[in-house]
């Protein structure tokens, strides 16, 4: 079987068969070798990641599995990354859940819970999908005394996908969060998250083929956040725009009135004037007259 592995390092189902038959045996060591070889020609491929790591943990090597998680998850092409992510995160999991059940509560608090809080927020760092973000706060809601902490992850996904404008996934983080509160928050928890909840919108829209032709309207439901800013309509933008036209047209007749008003007054005083000094020149004329 090994020379077959050599001659056609392509087909997957070749090293499984092998490195089952390897692990059947007991020979641990050849099934290291072998899934070193089988990730050299497929590193891409996730379940092989997981199985190899699995191969360790089985034989109590936990730091071996651990180990060969972080190689995983730092290839640059993965095909199933959301699956080899929860793997990692869910044998973290499973080793502070280890230290419990041996008694050894401090710790299994001190180091498993930091290096699961650490996967979580190094996914985030990658991906911030909403399944993540509930996820995380799932795992810190269901921690003793771990409400808080679920909140404020709660907070920050919510605040991430409001900036995004992503309203469905916001709807399901606060599906997600109210489920939680209803488990074990109070009441006052509980109405803050329910307060946020929006209210659903029928509304239509025009649907354009990819010729650019219109094909008619198509019904769809939008959200209407509480915490949103309104924005205004078209028809309340372009009656602003009027309202400002006429005040500007308004201001600009007012003014012209003005300077005609002025210029008015100005002409009156000039012929006045010229009246006075033609009544002052005759005047003189006769006093040279006489």
């Amino acid at each position: 079987m090994g020379q077959a592995i050599g001659r056609c390092p392509e087909k997957e189902s070749l090293f499984k068969a092998y490195i089952q038959l390897e692990l059947q045996l007991g020979e641990v060591e050849r099934c290291r070798t072998l899934y070193a070889k089988y990730l050299e020609a497929w590193p891409s491929s996730c379940q092989a990641w997981m199985d190899m790591a699995g191969l360790e943990i089985g034989v109590g090597e936990r730091e071996r599995g651990r180990a060969v998680l972080e190689l995983a998850i730092n290839q640059p092409a993965l095909d199933m990354p959301e699956r080899l992510w929860k793997y990692y995160i869910d044998f973290e999991i499973e080793g502070e859940d280890g230290w419990e059940d041996r008694g050894e509560e401090g710790r299994g608090e001190g180091r498993e819970e930091g290096r699961v809080r650490a996967l979580y927020e190094r996914l985030l760092e990658r991906t911030k999908h909403v399944k993540v973000w509930i996820s995380y706060a799932t795992y810190e809601g269901g921690r003793e005394g771990g409400m808080e902490g679920a909140r404020a992850v709660f907070e920050r996904g919510y605040a991430h996908l409001k900036a995004q404008e992503l309203k469905e996934e916001r709807l399901l983080l606060l599906e997600a969060w109210r489920a939680l509160e209803k488990e074990q928050g109070d009441r006052a928890s509980l109405a803050a998250v329910e307060a946020k909840v929006p209210q659903r919108l029928k509304k239509k829209r025009m649907v354009v083929g990819e010729d650019g032709r219109e094909e008619g309207w198509e019904e769809y439901y939008d959200y209407a956040f509480p915490d949103d800013e309104v924005r205004p309509s078209g028809l309340a933008i372009l009656q602003k725009a009027q309202a400002w036209k006429d005040a500007l047209a308004k201001a600009k007749a007012g003014g012209s009135q003005q300077e005609g008003d002025a210029g008015t007054k100005g002409g009156a005083g000039k012929r006045k004037r010229e009246g006075e000094e033609g009544e002052e020149g005759e005047e003189e004329g006769e006093d040279r007259g006489s």
